[in-house]
C-alpha cells in the first residue's frame, strides 16, 4: 500500500509540474503576445478540466489579431501596397480592397464580403476541399482502379455523393468561423499555421486540377499511368 501511494504522489507531482512555455506568436510575420503552449500537449488536457474544453483550446491556439496590427500590416507588407495585377487598394472598391475592409477581424463579415474575389472564404474553402479531395481520389483510386471521372460518374459510384456531401461539410464549418469574426490567421498550433494552411491548399488545388487534366489526356487513372 505505501509503494502504490508513493507511486501515486510521484505521478502527481510529475503531472503537476508541467508548466506551459511562451511561444511567440506571428500575425503576417509580425510578432505579437505569446499564447500558453505545452510541450507534451498536456496543457490542454489539464486546464480543460478547470476552464472547459473551449477555453483550454482558446488559450493555446488564440491569436488576437487588432485594427492596429492589420494597419501596421498594411504599412509594411508590400504586397498589401498593391494587388498581383498591380492595381493600388482602394475603400469601397470590389476589388482590390484594402485589408482593413476584407479581413472578418476588421472589416465587413457579411457572406457577400466573405465570398468576394479578395474575400476569405474562397481561397480557404477550396484550398481546404482541394487538399481532402486530392488524397481522398488517389486512396479511392488505388482501392478500387477507377480515375477521378469514373468515381464521380460510373454507374453505382458513391463519389459523387460524397463529394456533394464533402463540399457541404467543410463550407460549413469554415464559414462560421469567418461570420463571427474569426480568419484563419487568427489560429495557431505549432506548425500549424495559416501560412502553411495557404500554401498547402494552393499545392493541392494545382495537384487536383493536374490529376483531371492528366487523366482527360490519358483516358487512364492517374496511378495506372506511372506503372
Amino acid at each position: 500500500m505505501s509503494a502504490m501511494q508513493a507511486s501515486v504522489a510521484v505521478n502527481t507531482g510529475a503531472l503537476s509540474s508541467v508548466t506551459s512555455r511562451a511561444n511567440g506568436r506571428r500575425f503576417m510575420g509580425k510578432s505579437l503576445s505569446p499564447p500558453l503552449v505545452s510541450r507534451s500537449g498536456l496543457t490542454v488536457r489539464c486546464e480543460a478540466g478547470k476552464d472547459g474544453l473551449r477555453e483550454a483550446v482558446d488559450r493555446n491556439t488564440k491569436v488576437d489579431i487588432t485594427r492596429e496590427d492589420v494597419l501596421r500590416n498594411m504599412e509594411q507588407n508590400e504586397s498589401e501596397k498593391k494587388s498581383v495585377f498591380g492595381t493600388i487598394p482602394s475603400s469601397g472598391a470590389p476589388y482590390p480592397r484594402p485589408e482593413i475592409e476584407r479581413r472578418p477581424e476588421t472589416g465587413d463579415k457579411s457572406l457577400g464580403s466573405l465570398f468576394m474575389f479578395d474575400g476569405a472564404a474562397p481561397e480557404t474553402i477550396n484550398g481546404r476541399l482541394a487538399a481532402v479531395g486530392f488524397v481522398w481520389a488517389l486512396l479511392s483510386e488505388k482501392a478500387t482502379g477507377l480515375g477521378v471521372w469514373q468515381q464521380l460518374f460510373n454507374p453505382g459510384a458513391a463519389g459523387l455523393v460524397n463529394f456533394v456531401a464533402v463540399v457541404q461539410i467543410i463550407t460549413f464549418a469554415s464559414i462560421i468561423p469567418l461570420l463571427k469574426g474569426e480568419s484563419p490567421d487568427s489560429r495557431r498550433w505549432g506548425p500549424f499555421t495559416a501560412r502553411a494552411e495557404r500554401w498547402n491548399g494552393r499545392l493541392a488545388m494545382i495537384g487536383f486540377a493536374s490529376l483531371l487534366i492528366d487523366e482527360a489526356i490519358r483516358g487512364m487513372p492517374f496511378l495506372n499511368g506511372i506503372h
